[in-house]
């Protein structure tokens, strides 16, 4: 990606087309279609490029201009997606960080393979209590949210329940995650625990990339979700961005299945653990 924000330009171009695709179909050019609706032309112009996201009323009177009226719903239905696409923390978390984990609940109880990628924290679906207290206080304090930690942890052990269910996790993290001490000495080590004893159910695999992994060919990556073949989300220092579009899709799918190849399994990876473990002295 280009930027942060790129899969959402990209999303409005296809949008722009499609609006494009409307009118050239009703025998209308950008000037006659602005002037039908009283637009400057050069609005019409923006929305088709992408570079202006249309308000629904907008697209309604687009389609109704177009003699298009049965294609509406399906824009505005596209044109919302794309709005949360990239949503900044800010606005997420406005409510509270219990808010924001509740929020994406509805996901993981309907996607059924997960495949996570994770270069800097161990992800939320093997965390344990400690561990995800230690996560959000830190991002309480730093973003100056309300104090619902406590309320918000609840939440998201009981999203853990699905590592339990008719769900699979692919789940592979570079050994540098094993090392970072978040929460202190004791945090750590119980989390570590925790991987090890979660590495035994039939529904996870934990691949482990190991820091002396031949990386000529492929270095570490932005941590990335990717649910089903559904959406990938990932997590900005600003934003959530939510990718949706088919190809991109398809790049994050082939980069797991090539980090995937570089990480180690089974005992090798309980090993590297294990090691992680007892250098927390």
């Amino acid at each position: 990606m280009t930027s942060p924000s790129s899969s959402v330009q990209e999303a409005r171009k296809a949008l722009g087309q499609r609006l494009a695709d409307i009118r050239k179909a009703a025998g209308l050019t950008k000037r006659a279609l602005a002037q039908s609706l009283g637009w400057h032309e050069s609005k019409a112009s923006r929305f088709e490029s992408g570079t202006r996201a249309p308000s629904e009323r907008d697209l309604r009177a687009w389609c109704f201009a177009c003699g298009a009226e049965g294609q509406a719903e399906d824009l505005i239905s596209t044109a919302r997606g794309i709005e949360g696409m990239y949503v900044e923390w800010r606005k997420m978390e406005r409510h509270g960080l219990k808010w924001a984990q509740e929020s994406v609940v509805p996901l993981w109880e309907r996607t059924e393979r997960f495949r996570i990628y994770s270069p800097w924290l161990i992800p939320g679906p093997v965390q344990t209590a400690s561990y995800i207290t230690a996560l959000l206080t830190s991002i309480r304090d730093r973003r100056g949210l309300i104090d619902d930690v406590p309320a918000a942890v609840k939440v998201r052990v009981e999203k853990q329940q699905v590592v339990y269910g008719n769900h699979k996790f692919a789940i592979l993290l570079e050994e540098s995650v094993l090392r970072y001490r978040i929460g202190g000495t004791d945090v750590m080590a119980g989390q570590l625990g925790y991987l090890l004893s979660v590495m035994a159910l039939p529904s996870v695999s934990i691949g482990i990339i190991p820091q002396d992994a031949d990386r000529s060919g492929l270095w570490p990556v932005e941590g990335f979700f990717l649910y089903d073949d559904e959406l990938v989300n990932v997590e900005l220092v600003s934003a959530h961005l939510t990718v949706v579009q088919k190809h991109e899709l398809a790049m994050y799918a082939k980069t797991f299945g090539e980090l995937a190849e570089l990480a180690v399994y089974g005992a090798a990876a309980r090993e590297i653990i294990t090691a992680s473990i007892e250098s927390l002295g």
